[in-house]
């Protein structure tokens, strides 16, 4: 059986949830401050990084792959220059990720991990 693919009401139902959240590799980060980034506008994730921060999270982790890293990028300068002040860059980690495609190939893809702290 194979799988179909989402037609286009439930693609634009799914970009309207909000952005992933999950546990962070660090285990001094608290669960909740990590932020995927994907194909959503910028704001929805500055939006999550601003939530995060005002919920109690001295720490966030905005993680990105392939097309999504200049997303990922901008959604930290418009929070630090914008929105929250008092937001430090602790650091930036590039990797390269290992993605299973269509018919069992692998690829390669960029990732990125910006860690940024509140003062």
């Amino acid at each position: 059986m194979t799988e179909q693919k989402p037609n286009r009401t439930q693609r634009k139902e799914r970009e309207k949830r909000a952005p992933r959240t999950a546990a962070p590799s660090d285990p001094q980060v608290a669960a909740q401050s990590v932020v995927f980034v994907g194909n959503k506008p910028v704001m929805n994730y500055v939006l999550a990084c601003m939530t995060r921060l005002n919920s109690g999270s001295n720490k966030i982790v905005v993680k990105a792959r392939g097309s999504a890293i200049p997303t990922a990028v901008d959604t930290i300068e418009v929070l630090r220059r914008s929105f929250v002040k008092g937001v430090e860059l602790e650091g930036i980690s590039l990797s390269t990720e290992e993605v299973d495609r269509e018919q069992g190939r692998k690829s390669r893809v960029s990732a990125i991990e910006i860690s940024v702290t509140k003062q």
